[in-house]
């Protein structure tokens, strides 16, 4: 499930490092924590749409993988994003 133009304008208005950032590590990671989040939300009505858990599955992977990027770049960074995001509880 893609993301409305909108609320891509505004998650990339958020997350962006500079002016003209539209595809920094913090933007993808914002952009696929949304797009994980609205497909949980799917897995509660549609169980059985194992197709679907596949792509999931792949987007958290690709998430884990950029975060692990930031983490070794810049440790505040890191902190500062997984915070922002609650992602770690």
């Amino acid at each position: 499930m893609p993301l409305a133009k909108e609320k891509k304008k505004q998650i990339i208005s958020d997350y962006k490092r500079g002016k003209h950032d539209t595809g920094s590590a913090e933007i993808q990671v914002a952009l696929l924590t949304e797009r994980i989040n609205s497909l949980s939300e799917h897995f509660k009505k549609n169980v059985k749409d194992h197709h679907s858990r596949y792509g999931l599955i792949k987007m958290v992977s690709q998430r884990k993988k950029l975060l692990t990027y930031i983490r070794q770049v810049d440790p505040e960074r890191y902190q500062a994003l997984i915070t922002r995001l609650e992602l770690r509880k």
